[in-house]
């Protein structure tokens, strides 16, 4: 079993800067992929980033070139760094960790709590 805690989140002005984290427990998450999605009010839950233990990152395409995901295997943690936040980046944040394929598309066996992020204009 893995536990995700996520934290970070806050209000922020548009143009501003958050910084996300993702503190993994239970086992080493450094050989899987872990990713952060949002879910904005009245939205569907979206991919936001995904980091694979090797291979290419993926980034939505409304958050490249202002977000990037990183991780830190000695803490195991991953980490959203967001930067030229706009009002729709506003949304709920989670972390997920060891994605898989269900059949029918990629998911996640562990998810984060959340962490509300709020830009204002």
């Amino acid at each position: 079993q893995v536990q995700l805690v996520n934290s970070g989140g806050g209000l922020v002005q548009a143009g501003g800067s958050l910084r996300l984290s993702c503190a993994a427990s239970g086992r080493d998450v450094s050989g899987t992929t872990m990713a952060w999605y949002r879910q904005g009010p009245g939205n569907q839950r979206e991919l936001v980033a995904a980091l694979p233990s090797v291979g290419i990152t993926n980034y939505a395409e409304s958050v490249k070139g202002r977000f990037t995901i990183a991780r830190d295997n000695a803490k195991n943690t991953v980490y959203l760094q967001m930067n030229s936040l706009k009002p729709e980046d506003t949304a709920v944040y989670y972390c997920a960790a060891e994605r898989f394929w269900n059949g029918r598309s990629f998911d996640y066996r562990y998810w984060g709590q959340g962490t509300q992020v709020t830009v204002s204009s």
